[in-house]
């Protein structure tokens, strides 16, 4: 079973939705048949790298609504990510561009790397409240992953390196009218939008499962004519005599 999942390391959502999903594939009892795969999604790709304002106040010019109202919003909000194991420091958490993120992600995908960058990244964001629009500190998180500093450093200072496989997913999830993330694909065939409860996700991939492994039970159309006799047990319909 394979797992696609869209994502925005500047979506709090998409860390609460990963880590539903992680526990609800612990209680999978076919989990180590579960393949994740990470596609990138930006919320806001015109972002710049320095923001001159904390999350509260971006989100105060973003939604309309006053300073005190969005740290209301995003109390909420950490709130349900500390049901699920998660500390949110949005009171220093730093707004940023984070194209380059998802590029290192894609050269972490060259080394088998990308899922353990992508935990990192998400952690670093929303619990460290590092700056992930900055090299050094995306080639310092590279490092902690296992990857070589310099060499992250380096495929970082290309900016058009890799720059095509994040717009790449960005167009198939446009294409498949992904409007906003976390969003999981299950064998290309099923979706799920947002940061759903465990039990959803849990459901979701026994009822995917059960559908993909079952055996194909035939239904019998045949009808009643005698034209459609058979043989069967060593012995055959015979017809009538006259």
């Amino acid at each position: 079973m394979k797992i696609e999942i869209w994502s925005d390391y500047a979506c709090p959502f998409c860390y609460i939705g990963k880590r539903r999903l992680e526990q609800a594939l612990e209680k999978f009892p076919h989990r180590e048949q579960v393949e994740l795969k990470f596609k990138s999604y930006e919320l806001d790709p015109n972002s710049p790298r320095d923001l001159n304002q904390d999350i509260h106040e971006m989100l105060s010019d973003k939604y309309g609504v006053s300073v005190d109202e969005a740290k209301r919003m995003n109390q909420g909000v950490g709130q349900q990510a500390s049901e699920v194991g998660l500390t949110f420091n949005f009171d220093k958490m730093i707004p940023t561009n984070t194209f380059d993120a998802h590029r290192l992600t894609h050269f972490a995908k060259t080394k088998n790397m990308d899922k353990q960058l992508a935990e990192k990244l998400l952690y670093a964001h929303f619990t460290e409240s590092r700056h992930l629009g900055d090299h050094e500190v995306l080639a310092d998180i590279a490092e902690e992953t296992g990857i070589d500093r310099s060499e992250a450093l380096s495929f970082l200072a290309d900016e058009t390196a890799l720059a095509h496989e994040v717009r790449g997913d960005e167009q198939v999830a446009q294409q498949m009218g992904v409007r906003g993330v976390p969003f999981f694909v299950i064998n290309q065939k099923y979706g799920i939008s947002g940061a759903q409860p465990t039990e959803t996700f849990l459901s979701a991939l026994e009822k995917v499962w059960q559908e993909e492994h079952s055996t194909p039970v035939l239904q019998d159309l045949s009808g009643s004519d005698s034209q459609g006799a058979a043989c069967s047990d060593g012995s055959c319909d015979l017809p009538d005599k006259k």
